[in-house]
């Protein structure tokens, strides 16, 4: 009876470990991300038109080089968009260098997230105002961004119009990832691409917790199951 008794108890704790750790993990996504669907296909291939972003929140434009960002600016139609930041106030970003590389503060910069380089014919060269943001697309050949507003401050975005970073893809299921920080930009030094915050471990809390909670409740129920039948063969 005893012996019963503390199987008993080492299954709930399993169950009350594994729903802790499930419920943690969704209390950690609740308070710091916000989910986001991508528009279009002009971030491919790191995110494609559909997708399902979790975007942490940042506060006064505190983004780096590099980083993917949710934004939305009124003179670029008042839409949600998602694009990297490739130059900050500044910075002077110009097209291209003889292997088509983007050139920020005369350095080429190796991109190896991008569909394609830049298209041939789309030469320009500008300097970023302090305080605002230079993004592009990583699908360069498809996507409407700062070289599309080149006659509006100098295609930049207030840094302020940033609403958050964005740190995984979450669905559709298969493309389930967490975003690796770019280092293309780290030559230039400060500010840097942030790494991922807490999502990761969140997203497996969550998803162990429900796992070790669904097992535990299989395994409990085949036990009780399985002395059932003995009671009755007996």
């Amino acid at each position: 009876m005893r012996r019963r008794s503390l199987a008993s108890l080492l299954h709930g704790l399993v169950i009350g470990l594994g729903f802790a750790a499930m419920v943690g993990g969704f209390v950690v996504i609740g308070l710091n991300y916000r989910p986001y669907r991508v528009p279009t296909d002009s971030m491919s291939p790191t995110v494609h038109a559909g997708d399902t972003v979790l975007a942490r929140s940042v506060h006064d434009g505190a983004v780096g080089r590099g980083d993917i960002v949710v934004f939305r600016d009124s003179q670029w139609g008042d839409q949600m968009m998602v694009k990297r930041v490739v130059a900050v106030g500044g910075d002077t970003v110009a097209c291209c260098d003889s292997k088509q590389r983007l050139l920020v503060n005369g350095r080429p910069i190796d991109e190896p997230y991008t569909a394609r380089s830049m298209m041939p014919g789309a030469d320009f060269k500008t300097t970023v105002p302090a305080g605002r943001l230079f993004l592009l697309g990583d699908f360069r050949a498809n996507s409407l961004d700062s070289r599309a507003h080149l006659d509006v401050a100098s295609g930049t975005v207030p840094a302020t119009d940033v609403i958050a970073r964005v740190e995984a893809t979450v669905w559709p299921y298969g493309r389930f990832a967490v975003a690796k920080r770019t280092v293309a930009f780290d030559g230039l030094g400060a500010p840097l691409a942030a790494g991922p915050g807490p999502v990761g471990p969140a997203m497996y809390a969550m998803a162990g917790g429900a796992g070790v909670v669904v097992l535990a409740s299989a395994a409990g129920g085949l036990v009780s199951l399985g002395r059932r039948l003995v009671r009755r063969n007996g």
